[in-house]
């Protein structure tokens, strides 16, 4: 089962689970998470081929899906779900292939469509750092640089980064194998009329207007909000009022 990180303690309140975005992890979402638990259990995961979790062959979102339900199941049977960019796809895919097991769904900037834009990039620059040369953080984040990357990225991959162990918590070749798969979203002629929010930045490109329509036939209660000012990496930009957001709906 995926490795999770537990904030609060479980309440009469279904838990939320917490599904990161590609090269992220679950305890990137702590202070969210943290802050949230003040009304229930919340439940971060770390996706497989990302942090503590299992590597595997397969990553596709049939599979994640499977892997969240397995974590829901595990914890009660039945939560809220609130997923951001790949996990946001993996959250999609399991209101529509395991809906009996949410209550309510956040889906953070992404829509269930195929991206032509590759993440493969930042595979190669990872792979470019010399682990054998790295001995804090801020050797990585030199290397990341000198390749092109950009400090809140730097940032954010190193705390994917084993020191100890000189390794990478990132199945690079297997998440690099399944890209076409990660961009993509499955076709699937389901739908799911629980609660759902698609959240998103007012400054991404990630969901679009003409986004609404496949996301309405597969989401017919979907509601839409923006937070001003933030990107794709919402929650990060702009924390307080993502967390005002989520609590908001969460208990509506």
């Amino acid at each position: 089962m995926l490795t999770t990180i537990l904030h609060g303690t479980p309440t009469d309140t279904p838990p939320l689970v917490i599904a990161h975005g590609l090269y992220g992890s679950g305890r990137n979402w702590g202070v969210i998470a943290r802050r949230l638990a003040d009304e229930r259990q919340v439940i971060a995961v770390d996706m497989r081929n990302h942090g503590h979790s299992p590597w595997a062959e397969t990553h596709d979102y049939p599979a994640m899906a499977a892997d969240l339900a397995e974590v829901i199941e595990a914890h009660g049977g039945r939560a809220d779900l609130l997923g951001h960019s790949m996990g946001g796809k993996a959250a999609m895919m399991l209101a529509l292939t395991h809906g009996h097991l949410l209550r309510r769904l956040v889906v953070a900037d992404i829509a269930p469509v195929t991206y032509t834009h590759s993440q493969l990039p930042f595979i190669a620059a990872m792979r470019g750092v010399d682990l054998s040369r790295v001995e804090r953080r801020s050797d990585a984040e030199e290397m990341l640089a000198a390749q092109g990357v950009e400090k809140a990225l730097q940032s954010f991959f190193t705390q994917s980064l084993d020191l100890p162990g000189k390794r990478w918590r990132l199945n690079l070749d297997g998440l690099a194998a399944n890209m076409p798969a990660i961009m993509s979203f499955p076709d699937i002629s389901a739908h799911w009329d629980g609660p759902t929010l698609f959240l998103t930045g007012s400054i991404s490109d990630y969901v679009r207007a003409e986004h609404r329509p496949l996301i309405r036939d597969l989401f017919p209660s979907a509601r839409f909000a923006k937070i001003p000012g933030a990107g794709h990496w919402l929650h990060a930009d702009k924390p307080r009022e993502f967390e005002a957001a989520v609590r908001v709906f969460l208990n509506a």
